[in-house]
Parts: C-alpha cells; sequence; structure tokens
C-alpha cells in the first residue's frame, strides 16, 4: 500500500477529474449530477488519505507528512476542477494570441461553443474557414451582407465563376462590388457548421480576400467583438 497506493488514488482522482471535463456539457457523469460526483470523489479521496496514512506507517511524523501530500495533490485537483472554465479561456486566449487567426474553441458558463478569434497585425480579423471541405481565408465582416467569396477562391473549391453572371451588386465594408449569387453546401468554423447558406462570388479584380458577412454571422446565437477579440457563439 505504501508504494502503490498514492498512485493508484491519484489515477482515480485524475480520471474522476477527466470524467468531469469531457461530460461538462451534460451536466451528469455516470448519471450522477456533476457537484455530486465531484463531492463523491473529493470524500473517497480523502478516505484513501487516511487508510493509505494509517496503513503505511504508524508513525506520527510519517502520518502527518503523507497526508500533507494527499491533502496538496487533491486541493490542486479541486482547483483545477472549480476553475476549469477560467483555465479553458486562459488557454485559448494564450494560443488565439500566439496564432492569431486560429480560431479557439471554448464552452460558455452556458454550455454553448464558443468560437474565440483575436484580432491579427492587419487590425482585421480573419480565419479560415472550411467551405465545401475546402479550406479558404476570410475576413469577419459585418459590413457585408452576404458571404462573399473571391474569383480566385471560388475556382479553388470547385465553383465555375466563368459561367456565372455577375449581375447583382453586394456591400461589403468597402462599398459595393459586382457578384453573382450561390448557394454552398457547407460553411465551418471551427465547430460551428452551417449548410446550405447563401453566398455571392465577386468579378475578376473586385475584391484581395473572401468576407465572410451576415448570411453567415446571422445564423449564430451571437456574436461579440471587444477592441481584440471576437466572440461566436453557435
Amino acid at each position: 500500500m505504501r508504494r502503490y497506493g498514492f498512485p493508484i488514488v491519484m489515477g482515480l482522482l485524475g480520471a474522476a477529474l477527466a470524467l468531469l471535463l469531457f461530460n461538462r456539457r451534460n451536466g451528469f457523469v455516470l448519471g450522477v449530477p456533476d457537484d455530486a460526483f465531484a463531492s463523491a470523489a473529493v470524500l473517497t479521496a480523502w478516505a484513501g488519505v487516511l487508510a493509505a496514512s494509517i496503513v503505511a506507517s504508524s508513525r506520527i511524523r510519517e502520518i502527518a507528512r503523507n497526508t500533507t501530500i494527499w491533502i496538496v495533490a487533491i486541493m490542486a485537483l479541486s482547483t483545477i476542477y472549480v476553475y476549469r472554465y477560467d483555465l479553458q479561456e486562459v488557454g485559448a486566449r494564450l494560443t488565439a494570441g500566439l496564432i492569431p487567426g486560429l480560431p479557439m474553441t471554448r464552452t460558455g458558463l452556458n454550455g454553448a461553443t464558443q468560437v474565440l478569434l483575436e484580432k491579427t497585425k492587419s487590425g482585421h480579423f480573419e480565419t479560415d474557414a472550411s467551405i465545401n471541405g475546402h479550406r479558404v481565408n476570410f475576413l469577419i465582416d459585418t459590413g457585408a451582407s452576404t458571404v462573399v467569396l473571391t474569383y480566385r477562391d471560388a475556382e479553388r473549391i470547385g465553383l465555375d465563376p466563368s459561367k456565372l453572371s455577375f449581375t447583382q451588386m453586394v456591400s461589403t465594408a468597402n462599398g459595393k462590388a459586382k457578384a453573382a449569387a450561390v448557394k454552398l453546401d457547407s460553411i465551418a468554423l471551427g465547430p460551428i457548421e452551417r449548410d446550405n447558406i447563401r453566398a455571392s462570388v465577386s468579378a475578376p479584380g473586385m475584391l484581395d480576400q473572401s468576407l465572410l458577412g451576415m448570411d453567415f454571422l446571422e445564423t449564430l446565437t451571437s456574436f461579440q467583438m471587444s477592441r481584440d477579440v471576437l466572440v461566436l457563439q453557435d
């Protein structure tokens, strides 16, 4: 018990923490509410502390040392669980800050999936999204009425812009642009995915970068833009 007790109980505590984290959206672990499961895990750990300390040695000094180790370990795991959402956000912000434009996923306090974007060096919110399975770099543009693909990006994802009629005008943050209406089978930005989205293909030379506009953004529960961070909620 002296040799294997600590690794065994730590492994069980780690497994309990993993179950709590991976099932955070459901609110239950093995049919038990999260809070009740966490309390049971802590109480079980305390029982293990007492049992291990008694079995390990009858000497008071060693019992105190073993108990202190267990208390520190349990408090560390409990702290990680209590502040799991805060730690998740810190990790997302750190990664997004190191790699601007990389969509980072986190879970909001209400359990909803959120995608976080950091402003790039250009001063805009840009990101890669998947269009019909093809990666396309987008500028997030709340001034664009629709999703607008550049002529070149439309060709890359398998459309044939030469057969389109560029008769409509679309609004962008930089003004009007000639475009042709299309419908995209799917757009995925991280875990947020939408099907059958209206879009447009800009005429040759009208746009330098594809725009992720309001036809996509309005399908979200919310999107919040601060000075340097954009949060999109599924």
